[in-house]
């Protein structure tokens, strides 16, 4: 059996009782939450709010503050300054915080397995830390093992589990305690794309349960399938923190593909005098196909087609989509960087 591991005691705590969680719709917030290293800011007065069963995506370049942020949530990494509720309760600084910790669920990028256990035994081990007793835990753990699809590995050593069962398995180690907040930093880095849709539905599963998800990824067409509110981050702050719907409203921007059997020039000379257009391109394999920005709302879309077609233009394909949260992030890192 594995010794104790100084993260393990860190979840064991136990001390004075701790304050009554608040009624509030807000499980996750901070207040000028900061951490610094020596001379350097890894999260600088970051103010957030997460609702309750929200799946909140964290995005942002490498050394964004993205991973300092999760593990000062997760308790694992102590603030220099500002304020953390979970649940209404606040993180005291240099506290044990017991009564928190019990409601965290924490999946960081570097959490080791034990290869010489059982995937039962495993998280028999982590069940017993968090103190579930006997059918309890039993049941526990069979119903984690379910959730992430592990139920044929159950006796199965971890040393011969694929990349992407381990990390399931990870996954499961932090629900066995049923938190009402999981943490998960890059949880499907280096997954393959099966994998990866496999992760997403066991977030939406866990979703549905009524956990409150913060995620983060550098992947982020996964998270526009998962997220409903997120969270961009630059040189240690958050720059943006918002529903994903008004994300996408507020971009205001679409890209519409046009597929016309007239010589590409009419089609272009019509996009060069309509406004709201920009962006124009030929493709390079189609010199019918043509893609361009629309800054308009559906509305201005339906204009557009009407007034192509009044334009005497043989429209054979008429294609708007959705800036991609990608776009989004690309060009609010650009802007920043800009100033």
């Amino acid at each position: 059996m594995p010794k104790f591991s100084l993260f393990s005691l860190l979840w064991m705590d136990s001390g004075m009782d701790s304050p009554k969680p608040m009624t509030t719709d807000i499980l996750i917030r901070t207040q000028n939450l900061t951490k610094q290293f020596a001379d350097h800011i890894a999260v600088n007065q970051v103010c957030l709010e997460i609702g309750k069963g929200e799946v909140y995506g964290l995005i942002g370049a490498n050394g964004a503050g993205k991973t300092t942020l999760i593990r000062m949530l997760a308790t694992a990494e102590e603030p220099s300054a500002g304020e953390i509720w979970i649940n209404g309760i606040n993180l005291t600084r240099s506290g044990h915080n017991p009564e928190l910790k019990r409601q965290i669920g924490f999946l960081p990028d570097d959490f080791p397995l034990y290869d010489d256990l059982e995937v039962w035994d495993y998280l028999d081990y982590f069940a017993r830390l968090y103190f579930l007793r006997d059918r309890q835990r039993q049941q526990r753990i069979a119903e984690v093992i379910e959730v992430v699809n592990l139920t044929e590995k159950a006796r199965s050593s971890i040393a011969n589990l694929s990349r992407g069962m381990r990390q399931r398995l990870s996954l499961a180690r932090s629900i066995i305690h049923q938190p009402t907040v999981l943490l998960l930093d890059e949880p499907v880095s280096g997954l393959d794309p099966s994998a990866r849709v496999e992760a997403r539905q066991t977030i939406k599963s866990l979703q549905s349960q009524g956990m409150t998800i913060l995620v983060s990824s550098h992947i982020l067409s996964d998270l526009e399938e998962i997220c409903t509110a997120i969270g961009i981050m630059e040189r240690g702050k958050l720059i943006e923190s918002s529903k994903l719907q008004d994300i996408y409203q507020r971009s205001n921007q679409s890209r519409i593909q046009v597929v016309s059997i007239d010589p590409v020039f009419s089609l272009l000379h019509f996009l060069a005098e309509y406004p709201l257009v920009s962006g124009v391109e030929v493709s390079a394999t189609n010199p019918q196909l043509v893609s361009f920005q629309f800054s308009g709302d559906s509305q201005a879309v339906a204009h557009l087609l009407r007034s192509m077609i009044s334009a005497g233009l043989s429209i054979c394909d008429f294609h708007p989509t959705q800036e991609s949260l990608e776009d989004i992030f690309l060009k609010t890192h650009g802007a920043q960087h800009r100033n």
